[in-house]
């Protein structure tokens, strides 16, 4: 028996989804909200496709080594036409730092560790054109779902989907890759079917623009300064791009209210890249040139969706993935593996009974096994992160012999070590990469062995290991790029 499933919505999620489900067993439909993408290739698409059910499209996208694998080993035409299009697939190699290098011998696990990186826009052509090519995939682009078809009980089932000039669609099950914006919450609600959630803030905007290099213009040499960091009131990322074209995107709290409404002007902007000495050479205007305007991401929280309350299915023959169910900090770039392993979730429920029950609780069950771990890492790290923010604002305040030993234990040991020892990056980057649980690096005996010898050593020792980020003082970079460093710090004294 052929199964009907109707997926909603057609970005990262909703391609994952086509292309974990695919197959002689099933008949997919992919319904998309935006019009199809441009004829040509990765700059038409870039420059000309609307797509208003993804809010990020233009903002720095990476995928990780989780995702990168899932690609290569299971669709490996996908490998080679992203490969074709100018995706840059980024080695283990170019991780390692000149004290790395000296000792470098490559290992098996290097080659799972690379990334793929371009512009949104190039990633999701590719791969739609991809899933178009899928025999039991179709693909109906400006299909605008405006209801669920829901038969009522206990509990409530879903059974296809209403459009928006009333046409109804069914199908033997709906997965939800709508994204953040989804409203199957609400119509699921109408029938008494509820999602309970925890979420929190990310405390963060992003800010993103995007560059070209010129004619004859190479990409600067690795080491010459940092190009990812956080500066506490500042985040910032360099992100190679495809065909020669690369994105910077600057993360700011919340709390920086005035550094945030200075940074969507252009020339901020790129004060602000001036005053990095790893992104300098990046916007060196004999180098590159700017092809976009800043784009700006905000509203962002962690966001976790119960399934099953109390253990039993909230609804029946309706699965949501990716951003649906689980969302996170974009600032980690674990958003499109999410998605792709919340996909390949299902396929393994679906595949492994046809009780619709059933179904979900193994889903939920791998949802929790898979991805549960990152998202609690994640947002831990997001609270401490606007703790600090929010007190680089207030008057200093004498910190606990505690906090200043947990504090050196990080920033001068286990971030030094991990740019000390191959071995240590290695199994740190397999946690960040989502290849195994993201701490169980730092619970083996061995690993905080390395990070105590070199914690030991000292600061002046180990001072050619830390990264260089220029000055880090937040007065005298917010008075260089013309932004009030003290409105803030007056807000948020009066309101503390």
């Amino acid at each position: 028996m052929v199964e009907k499933v109707i997926v909603i919505g057609a970005g990262m999620a909703g391609l994952w989804t086509a292309m974990a489900l695919a197959g002689s067993d099933r008949e997919i439909t992919v319904l998309d909200r935006d019009p199809p993408p441009p004829a040509g290739g990765p700059d038409a698409a870039f420059e000309d496709w609307q797509r208003r059910g993804v809010g990020h499209l233009r903002h720095s996208h990476a995928f990780l080594a989780r995702l990168r694998t899932l690609v290569r080993d299971r669709h490996p035409e996908l490998l080679a036409a992203l490969h074709e299009a100018g995706v840059r697939e980024l080695g283990f190699e170019g991780s390692l730092t000149a004290q790395h290098r000296k000792a470098y011998v490559p290992a098996p696990i290097d080659g799972d560790l690379a990334i793929l990186t371009s512009r949104r826009t190039t990633l999701e052509l590719v791969m739609r054109r991809y899933v178009e090519t899928l025999l039991s995939v179709t693909m109906r682009p400006q299909t605008f779902v405006s209801d669920l078809k829901i038969v009522a009980g206990s509990p409530p089932r879903v059974t296809g989907v209403v459009l928006e000039d009333g046409t109804e669609l069914s199908a033997d099950l709906v997965v939800d890759a709508q994204g953040r914006t989804s409203q199957a919450p609400e119509w699921l609600g109408r029938m008494g079917a509820a999602f309970p959630e925890t979420s929190e803030p990310c405390g963060v905007i992003y800010f993103t623009r995007h560059y070209r290099l010129l004619p004859g213009q190479e990409e600067p040499p690795r080491g010459m300064g940092s190009t990812t960091g956080d500066l506490g009131f500042l985040k910032f990322g360099v992100f190679p791009g495809d065909n020669g074209c690369f994105s910077i995107t600057l993360c700011v709290p919340e709390v920086e209210e005035e550094m945030r409404k200075a940074i969507v002007d252009p020339e901020v902007f790129d004060a602000v890249c001036r005053q990095l000495p790893g992104l300098v050479p990046w916007i060196d205007r004999a180098r590159a040139q700017p092809t976009s305007r800043v784009f700006g991401m905000g509203q962002l929280e962690s966001r976790w969706r119960e399934l099953a309350p109390n253990g039993a299915p909230a609804v029946l023959g309706f699965f949501p993935v990716g951003d649906c169910v689980v969302r996170t900090n974009p600032l980690y770039g674990r958003g499109c593996s999410f998605a792709a392993v919340s996909a390949y979730v299902l396929r393994d429920a679906l595949i492994a009974g046809r009780d619709p029950a059933e179904r979900l609780l193994i889903y939920r069950a791998g949802l929790e096994r898979e991805l549960r771990p990152y998202y609690d890492v994640m947002r831990k790290a997001d609270q401490s992160a606007i703790r600090r923010a929010r007190a680089a604002l207030l008057p200093p305040r004498p910190a606990t012999l505690r906090t200043k030993v947990l504090k050196s234990f990080l920033e001068d040991g286990v971030a030094i070590a991990i740019r000390d020892d191959v071995q240590l990056l290695r199994e740190f980057l397999r946690g960040f990469h989502m290849l195994e649980h993201p701490q169980a690096w730092l619970k083996r005996p061995r690993n905080l062995a390395k990070i105590v010898r070199v914690w030991a050593r000292g600061k002046a020792a180990n001072a050619e290991l830390y990264p260089v980020l220029g000055d880090t003082d937040r007065h005298r970079m917010l008075n260089a790029v013309g932004v009030s460093p003290t409105a803030d710090e007056e807000r948020v004294r009066a309101a503390a």
